[in-house]
Parts: structure tokens; C-alpha cells; sequence
């Protein structure tokens, strides 16, 4: 998939794609975010809530943490942040690959303008219950980074159910840190430390 990214913003460069207050609402880049207790995961950092459950994805073969799934009131959301150039974003082609990955893989994808700007509405191939699944797929670019989000459960078709998964996505920090990265590198995460 990298591969793929790497061809499309070869092609063309993209505006950065955000809320006109992210820098305020968030998702915050570190720099910007408040002191107040949060769940450090190198790469982000997630603020702690009522009935708010918290699952690491982790790769088999390398056992490195790719992504982060929080899940809250029938709704869920899969983080992961990426590397980005500073005057340019990522998620316009991003969401154009993701776009023609998934319609690749027989699912039905419109994209729309959501609570965080354009975002991708999928249904995918049914499941194991015979079921098909409902999906959001969204994108914030910050300074030097994009954050991604697939949103499933309620929250994937109920606009009053996504109203609570942007308010945990914008309450996100993400923490690039100063290590040159290429773009569309996946920013390291890992468990939180024992308190």
C-alpha cells in the first residue's frame, strides 16, 4: 500500500486537509497540547474517559504495535498516526488509495464530507455473521503528520453515534517527535508504561 501512496503523491501534491480549528479542537500536535493526564503511546497520546476501552494492534511477525483501536458506547475507532512534509498533506492521497484498495476488495465506497472535512463511507464484503460492515474511514493533516481513523459499530452510520467518536478523535495528541521520518511512515506506538 505504501507503494501505491508513494505513486499517487508522486503525482500530484495536496493541500493539507483539516478542520479550519484543529490547531484549538484538535487532533493537537504535541507542541500544542494542554498538560493534563493522558495514556502515552509514544505516538499518541489519548486522554483517559468513562467506559472508554482501549486495544493494541499488533503486527504477528514483528510484534510491533501498528495501530490503536479505542472502542466507547457502542462505537469504535482505529487510530494510526503517519509521517507527513511540513507544507504538504497526505490524506487526499491516502484516501484515494484506500479508496480503490477497498472497492478492489468488492466494497462500495462514496466519499462524503464529514465533521473532520472529506472522509471515505464504505460498506465492506459481509463478515463471518454473513453480515456486511459499515465503515468511515478519516483523515486529519497537522504539522508534519496525518492522523487516520476507521470508524465502525454505531458510530459508521448514526450521525449522532459520530458526534462522540470525533470528539475522542479530536482529543487525540499526536507526538512526531523530531526523528527525520519519510512521509507516510506509520509513527511509532507502543504500550503504555506500568504507572
Amino acid at each position: 500500500m505504501a507503494d501505491e501512496i508513494d505513486d499517487q503523491l508522486d503525482e500530484e501534491s495536496y493541500e493539507k486537509s483539516a478542520p479550519e480549528d484543529r490547531d484549538e479542537a484538535g487532533p493537537l500536535d504535541e507542541a500544542e497540547a494542554p498538560v493534563r493526564p493522558y495514556i502515552d503511546l509514544g505516538g499518541l497520546r489519548i486522554v483517559p474517559r468513562q467506559g472508554l476501552q482501549m486495544r493494541l494492534e499488533v503486527e504477528e511477525a514483528t510484534k510491533r504495535v501498528v495501530a490503536v483501536t479505542l472502542e466507547h458506547d457502542g462505537s469504535t475507532v482505529q487510530l494510526q498516526p503517519f509521517a507527513a512534509p511540513r507544507s504538504e498533506g497526505i490524506w487526499g492521497a491516502v484516501r484515494a488509495v484506500v479508496s480503490e484498495q477497498l472497492t478492489r476488495q468488492g466494497a462500495t465506497v462514496e466519499e462524503a464530507d464529514g465533521l473532520l472535512g472529506p472522509e471515505l463511507r464504505c460498506t465492506l464484503q459481509p463478515g463471518p455473521d454473513g453480515q456486511p460492515r459499515a465503515v468511515r474511514v478519516v483523515g486529519v493533516d497537522g504539522p508534519r503528520w496525518m492522523l487516520q481513523g476507521i470508524v465502525g459499530g454505531k458510530a459508521a452510520t448514526d450521525d449522532a453515534a459520530i458526534e462522540g467518536i470525533v470528539e475522542i478523535y479530536r482529543s487525540t495528541v499526536v507526538c512526531r517527535g523530531e526523528t527525520p521520518m519519510p512521509p507516510r511512515e506509520l509513527i511509532p506506538l507502543h504500550a503504555p508504561k506500568p504507572a
